[in-house]
């Protein structure tokens, strides 16, 4: 399994179905046509040992970035200009693989995407707009924080670009390099404003994916 970019040619967007019309809708009619656009970037996970004609999309996150009034950030010294984040525009799972844990890994590598984008483009946060309450609660649990804001009526959550940098900044030193092994989550989680056991949850999610 692993991430491409969404490819019209290969990848099966008919068969999708994540249980949210919004986000099947999204993949199946308008993840292309934004790409062509450049409005957004669509990536999804597929399995090469599945030996279908189009290959199937188990989950996907689109990206893209914006930005936002500096009046969402009061307590930072920003310029008195709108203020530069990435959003996280887009991000489901198939309902055949929803349960195991690759929705926590395909935020993981949204979030590893963005990190590897602010080299050549800078922002002070990720954004996300919550569909729904679930959604809400499910990016919380990874430190997302309110922004006291709502988008087209939904919630806005943010998790500042720092946290994400110290995020895989601790997965290389501890996994990757296999250095440090007793550090101490807790503290790490402290920074990140995630619990202890969440933030071995997203690890272990991690490094078992993506080894």
């Amino acid at each position: 399994m692993y991430f491409v970019e969404l490819n019209k040619t290969i990848h099966d967007r008919k068969s999708f179905d994540c249980g949210k019309k919004e986000l099947n809708d999204f993949i199946k009619t308008k993840g292309v046509r934004h790409m062509e656009q450049g409005i957004s970037k669509t990536f999804v996970l597929i399995d090469d040992e599945i030996s279908k004609a189009k290959k199937p999309i188990l989950a996907f996150y689109t990206i893209t970035s914006q930005t936002i009034s500096r009046e969402l950030f009061k307590k930072q010294n920003y310029p008195h200009y709108p203020i530069p984040v990435f959003l996280i525009a887009q991000l489901a799972v198939d309902k055949t693989q929803q349960g195991n844990g690759i929705g926590e890994v395909t935020l993981i590598k949204a979030l590893e995407h963005l990190l590897q984008t602010r080299k050549y483009m800078e922002a002070v946060a990720v954004t996300v707009d919550c569909l729904n309450n679930n959604a809400e609660k499910f990016y919380k649990k990874y430190g997302f924080q309110d922004l006291n804001t709502l988008q087209s009526g939904r919630k806005r959550l943010h998790l500042p670009m720092k946290s994400v940098e110290n995020l895989f900044k601790n997965f290389d030193k501890d996994y990757r390099s296999n250095k440090n092994k007793n550090r101490n989550d807790k503290k790490i989680s402290e920074k990140l404003t995630i619990t202890e056991s969440t933030w071995k949850r997203i690890r272990f999610s991690f490094f078992m994916f993506w080894q």
